[in-house]
Parts: C-alpha cells; structure tokens; sequence
C-alpha cells in the first residue's frame, strides 16, 4: 500500500504549495515572532522522565552556517552545485547537535545532503563517504575511534616501504600544524596523506567536527598528523547545540574553542586550580522548559545566565576548557571525601594501552578507584555487536609485545601473561602520574566484551552510558570490593 505521506519525487512535495495562497502564506509568516517557541527538543534524563525544551524561532535563526564557517554561509554567494557544501547525516535527528547540522545548516547554506544506510553505526558508513565525498564531517568521539582504527588497519596492510612513507609524511604534518593553526599543507608530505584520507572518503572534507566528550590526545594528534584538525565543540540543547567552537582561526589541542559571537562565558565558584562551574549567555540559551517553570528557573537566573552544570575553565586568551561536571558524574572517593573527574584518568591509561577502548573508572562513595576495561575488538558488521577477535591494530600491537593473542578470549580466559603484565604496567604508568593517592586505580579488570550499542552499553549517538555500565557489570564492581569485606 502506498504511503500517503512519502514523496518520492520532489516536484510532488513541491505541488503541496499550489493550493496554499499568498495570503495564507504572509498571514502564517507574520504570526511567527523570533521569541514563539519554534521547535520542541527532549532531552534524555538518566534520573527521570525526558525534558521537553522549548527554542524559539530566534534560537532556530541564528546563523549557524556563517559562525561554522562553512563556505555556503560567506560573504560571495556560490552557486550548487559546483561550490555546494556537502554533509552526509547517519546520527539520530532526535540528537540536539545532528539536527543542527544535517537540518538548519544544511538548509542555510543550501547544502547538498545525503542519509547514510540504517547500519551506519554498524560499519558501512565508510561506504557512504567514498561515495559521497562530504565537505564536511561531524562525528562522535566513537566514529573517530573506528575511522582511527580502519586508517590504521590500511597502514598495516601497506608494504614495509609505503608505511615508511607514511610515518614520515605524518610526523611532518604533525609538527608542521603544531607550529601553528592547522593549514592546508602545501608540500609533498601532503600526498601519502591525501591517500589515507580518500581511503575515508574524507579528501574532499575542509572541516571535521567531534561532537561529543573531547578526544584523547593521541587521537587529536593522529589526525593532524594528517592535516585532519578535529574542531571540539561545547554545547547543550539548552544551549541550541553548540555555544564554544573550534575553527581553523580559533584552534588549540583538548580546547573546545571559543564563544560563538555575540555571547559570554564565564566561570563561578572556581577552586584554586581555576576550575569552576560553566555558566554561558546569549541567544542560543532556550526558552525553558515546556510546562516546568520550577526546573526552567533552576537552569537559567535572573540575568539569563544559562547553569551548565559543567565544570571547567577558560585560559587568558578565552579558550574553553572542560574538566567533567557537578552534577554527579565523577566519582568520590570515600575515604578521602575528594571528588574524582575520571575522564583525565581515564585518557591516562587509554595513552599508556593503546590496546584498550574504553576505561570506566567506579568507585562512587567506596575506598578507592577501580577500572573496568574493554579490548580492541572486530564489529560484527551485520548486527553491530563485538566480535571476539581483535582489530588488525591490537593484534599487531600484541605481536609487538611478542604475544601470540589474536582473540580477546586469549587474554580473558586463557590469561596470555604477556598482554596482562602489559596492561598491569600502563595502569602503574597513569597511576604514577597523579599526585593523590585516592586518584590513582587500585584494581582493574577486562570485560569478556567490547562495550556497544546493541550491548546497552552506548546510546543511540554511542555516547557512553556510565549508569547502564555500572548496571549490567554490577558483579564485576561488587567483585572489587568484596575481598576486602571478606578478609
């Protein structure tokens, strides 16, 4: 049966306008006002129902494609399609910062845009890019990981020669975008990795945007080695997505760049470090909440101050910084009463395991911090769940420490002694790092699974679910602290 509501050809879309008069028209446009709510945007809440948030058409009109730089927005209008930008979307649009992207930009700079496949988080979204060949690209700090792994897995695959090449060309595009902001590099350097980039389907990109947690230092610096800056943004949906941002002229390293124009950051209640709570002004802050006037005045003063509830801190020249948030994330060490932000230690051991995907430091209200670890491991394309074998990076990693162990099951259940004494010391490296006892990881352990969203583990957008983690792997934890009940 046919959908009434499908149009396969545009010009039909189009046709629903003949019966609609001018008159009508003007009468609806005039009605709007820039503070009318335009759009509803709910937000998921890990301790009660979601939030429905109201922007307004103010908050929908602001310029978005102009503050991004992308080149539809500039002054000299270009013409699609030979000068069109061109994005590809494969996130939920029900995400803040995907809608903004793959909607209100693309429409503002009359960009081309392309849905990838259903199973783009599964492993073929690499196939809608080298066919597309997107201007530019956002992605979730998971993406990253997996484009980091597909580059790397293609590196290994390469002869002895073409990898040397590589290296070199890599170590001097990295030291070249160090000196200063991140250009588009004009020597011979540039083509092997021009290669590796159209092995993505990224040659074409002039901007890559993380949305998301910020990145590991590794993963930064990996792809500017290949003239791949990824700009880090700030935002909320409270914030209309984005409020700080990254661009080529306001670049540094772990910075989530600078205040968008024509708003404000500022820090209160800062401790000695300079850190403090993030509070942000201007005309991305939303409406409210729908029908919650008690939680609207919670999140937004007086002044219109919008209470990120983030923590952070903004170096002399204004670029933003974040460092977890108050509002409950980051664990406590009970014997000390201290707050613990595990996302540096967890960057920690990440840079000390390059085998390790993901480190989930606990310990909330107990003695002292515990890890759980998951390995590199394959995606099974058609279901998206893990695999047991390990990625072509692990592997060769594990060759380089002259073990045997290709399957994750090598080192969890067979107990490969080379790889554990390996993680034991990295876990010894980052503690050794830090100046607090009550910071450092007492124990750890490898999960049986690489964590993913089919497992529960991630959310649709595969951010880390920190509450479900610590759900379904409660045994684990309780395992940490039990000896010592016992004993």
């Amino acid at each position: 049966m046919e959908n009434a509501n499908l149009y396969t050809n545009f010009h039909r879309f189009l046709d629903l306008a003949d019966g609609i008069s001018e008159d009508t028209l003007d009468r609806v446009i005039d009605s709007q006002k820039p503070n009318q709510c335009c759009t509803l945007v709910y937000s998921l809440s890990v301790t009660g129902p979601p939030k429905a948030m109201m922007l307004s058409h103010d908050n929908v009109s602001v310029p978005w494609g102009g503050r991004l730089g992308l080149r539809g927005s500039r002054g000299r209008r270009r013409c699609p399609p030979e000068e069109q930008e061109v994005l590809v979307s494969y996130l939920p649009l029900s995400y803040m910062s995907a809608q903004l992207f793959d909607m209100w930009i693309s429409i503002f700079v009359a960009g081309a845009l392309y849905f990838a496949q259903p199973d783009a988080l599964r492993g073929s979204l690499v196939d809608t890019l080298q066919e597309v060949k997107p201007t530019t690209f956002h992605g979730v700090p998971w993406v990253w990981d997996r484009l980091l792994d597909s580059l790397k897995t293609n590196q290994l695959a390469s002869s002895p020669f073409r990898r040397r090449i590589d290296k070199w060309a890599m170590w001097l595009g990295l030291r070249t975008n160090k000196r200063g902001r991140p250009r588009v590099p004009r020597p011979i350097s540039a083509t092997p990795c021009l290669f590796l980039k159209a092995s993505l389907g990224l040659h074409h990109c002039r901007q890559f945007f993380n949305l998301g947690l910020g990145l590991p230092r590794a993963t930064m610096d990996y792809f500017l080695s290949l003239n791949m800056p990824i700009f880090e943004l700030y935002g909320l949906s409270e914030s209309t997505g984005i409020h700080t941002l990254s661009r080529q002229q306001d670049f540094r390293l772990l910075s989530c760049g600078k205040s968008l124009p024509s708003t404000h950051t500022k820090m209160q209640r800062e401790d000695e470090e300079g850190i403090g709570d993030i509070h942000i002004w201007g005309r991305n802050v939303f409406m409210g909440y729908l029908n919650d006037e008690e939680n609207t005045q919670e999140k937004i003063d007086v002044h219109g101050w919008l209470h990120t509830g983030d923590l952070g801190f903004l170096d002399t020249d204004e670029f933003l910084y974040i460092m977890g948030n108050a509002r409950g994330e980051p664990d406590r060490a009970a014997s000390s009463g201290e707050r613990i932000n595990p996302n540096p230690i967890e960057a920690r051991v990440k840079r000390h395991i390059p085998i390790v995907r993901y480190v989930v430091v606990v310990g909330q209200d107990a003695p002292y911090l515990c890890a759980l670890l998951t390995l590199k491991c394959q995606v099974n394309m058609d279901t998206g769940e893990p695999r047991n074998a390990l990625t072509s990076e692990a592997v060769a990693f594990c060759r380089h420490l002259r073990s045997q162990a290709t399957r994750l099951s090598d080192i969890v259940y067979d107990g490969d002694p080379v790889v554990l004494e390996f993680i034991s010391q990295g876990i010894d490296a980052a503690n050794a790092e830090v100046s607090s006892d009550s910071a450092k990881i007492v124990k750890w352990t490898i999960l049986e699974t690489d964590f993913s969203v089919a497992g529960g583990e991630l959310g649709a957008t595969t951010k880390l679910k920190r509450a479900m983690v610590a759900k379904i792997y409660q045994t684990e934890i309780e395992r940490f602290y039990k000896e010592d009940e016992e004993s």
